[in-house]
């Protein structure tokens, strides 16, 4: 069994965080991701389309793939 000792500056500080090397380098190739930034208009979107949704204005999935034509 390896011995690992921590600097008592990091333990102070709280921020610690021991993982694996291959789930930092994972979480490191994440970080280059870039975000979706929505703008105004997707934001009306999303808008109007939970208020549709509260209304009860939605299709099933079937109802939504035979408006689109597409075949199961």
């Amino acid at each position: 069994m390896r011995t690992i000792t921590i600097p008592r500056t990091l333990a102070r500080e709280g921020d610690l965080v021991i993982i694996p090397r291959k789930e930092y380098e994972a979480l490191l190739r994440l970080k280059k991701v870039r975000e979706f930034v929505p703008t105004s208009e997707h934001k009306r979107a999303l808008a109007r389309g939970q208020r549709n949704l509260k209304k009860g204005r939605s299709l099933s999935y079937d109802a939504f793939a035979q408006a689109l034509g597409i075949e199961n």
